[in-house]
């Protein structure tokens, strides 16, 4: 008989965006006269920069011309991006990452949630708590966790809370774990980790034989120069951390979809005999195995950020998604609300009123307002009194959502 992979039935719920989904759906159809402003999953709401547009349609027609045709691309990655990737985000930023390091793929969700699949499942697995939820459900998916408490934690995921009280960076783990998922800026909370910070855990890691799987999707939102924007600005980092970055935010390509991951050479993992093995060919393994590229007309699509006129494009759009966020900011706490991030990520974190619950405070704010967020629950315990607001979205919503969350709550 056909046996199923059981571990799926320890994933207590849905997976937190398609039940935001959900609920706003049934709210609309019960209520089809009302506006609903969405400000909830983080997908963006403005079209691809004029550069992309044509770079994506000029390999568009490559494709419809014979002599110009193309079939399977290298599943790494075509080298014009990969070269254009190495140079601009990290060689020209004095980061020693040569293109063969980089892999692209078709999003950092993805790539985030297969990296597991390289590594044992005697790995004792540490997370942020609140964070991403797919760090945890893949986890669980994969065999590494037991059933989940009633505190909402999984046994055998090493959960590290992000507070106030600690700045939203977890303290280092008090036992010893082997792979770290680290997100900065953060999802959901918004916040950016230090150098200081980020040096105490590439220590950690070397210390402890450990790996660091730095998401650092929204790397591009940084504006205060002395927060790094890769996890290898700190010595050491190239042996010990796998880099997960996207041009979703970056340069809107949610509905595009291409990514990449950066995989060290120097990056080494142990067998259970203590022997030391490169991590790059296991993952190049698995990349080739089970994926067959990004197309060709994406990749030159996102070759094009890179272009004198592409990266000025893109900081107009970023620029543009950073003040939704400090309007966001700002209004929240006109009136009353202690909010944190929006200032080096397009997400704000606020805190709810009067100790609501999250999904209560969702449900209000979705049928007494219209306005649609993210309930900090959803993304761990920790997040429990919490609420996330994305920034992509347009500019007339984002001022018409904040003046009536003010009417709501004055």
């Amino acid at each position: 008989m056909a046996l199923i992979n059981e571990n799926y039935f320890k994933l207590k719920a849905g997976y937190l965006f398609p039940e935001i989904g959900k609920r706003v759906r049934e709210f609309a159809e019960k209520n089809p006269e009302k506006k609903i402003i969405r400000m909830g999953i983080g997908d963006v709401t403005l079209p691809l920069s004029p550069s992309v547009v044509k770079a994506f349609r000029d390999a568009v027609d490559e494709m419809g011309r014979k002599e110009s045709f193309r079939g399977y691309g290298p599943e790494q990655g075509y080298a014009f991006l990969r070269e254009a990737i190495a140079v601009n985000e990290y060689q020209n930023r004095g980061i020693n990452i040569p293109a063969d390091d980089i892999f692209v793929s078709d999003g950092s969700k993805c790539d985030t949630g297969n990296i597991q699949e390289i590594f044992g499942n005697e790995n004792v697995v540490a997370i942020c708590d609140p964070i991403y939820p797919v760090y945890a459900d893949t986890t669980v998916m994969a065999g590494k966790t037991g059933e989940c408490g009633p505190n909402g934690y999984f046994s055998g995921i090493v959960y590290m809370p992000c507070t106030e009280n600690n700045n939203f960076v977890p303290d280092l783990p008090k036992e010893k774990v082997d792979l770290i998922f680290l997100c900065y800026p953060n999802n959901p909370m918004g916040t950016v980790a230090t150098k200081k910070e980020l040096a105490r855990w590439v220590k950690y890691a070397t210390d402890n034989r450990a790996i660091i799987l730095f998401d650092a999707a929204y790397e591009a939102f940084i504006s205060d120069p002395s927060i790094p924007r890769s996890i290898y600005e700190i010595e050491g980092a190239e042996k010990v951390a796998i880099e997960f970055r996207s041009f979703s935010k970056t340069a809107g390509f949610t509905g595009v979809r291409c990514a990449y991951t950066v995989i060290p050479s120097t990056l080494v993992a142990y067998d259970t005999q203590g022997k030391s093995h490169p991590v790059k060919p296991l993952w190049a393994r698995r990349h080739s195995t089970k994926f067959n590229g990004v197309s060709y007309p994406v990749q030159r699509a996102a070759e094009a950020v890179y272009s004198e006129q592409g990266k000025r494009e893109t900081k107009e759009i970023i620029a543009y998604y950073m003040e939704n966020a400090a309007i966001m900011k700002r209004e929240l706490a006109a009136a009353g609300f202690k909010a944190f991030g929006g200032e080096n990520a397009p997400y704000v974190w606020a805190k709810t009123k009067n100790n609501m619950k999250s999904w209560d405070f969702f449900d209000k704010l979705l049928k007494e307002a219209g306005v649609v967020g993210t309930p900090g629950s959803g993304f761990g315990p920790s997040g429990e009194g919490y609420f996330r607001f994305s920034a992509f979205a347009d500019r007339t919503d984002v001022i018409e959502a904040m003046g009536k969350i003010k009417a709501l709550f004055k």
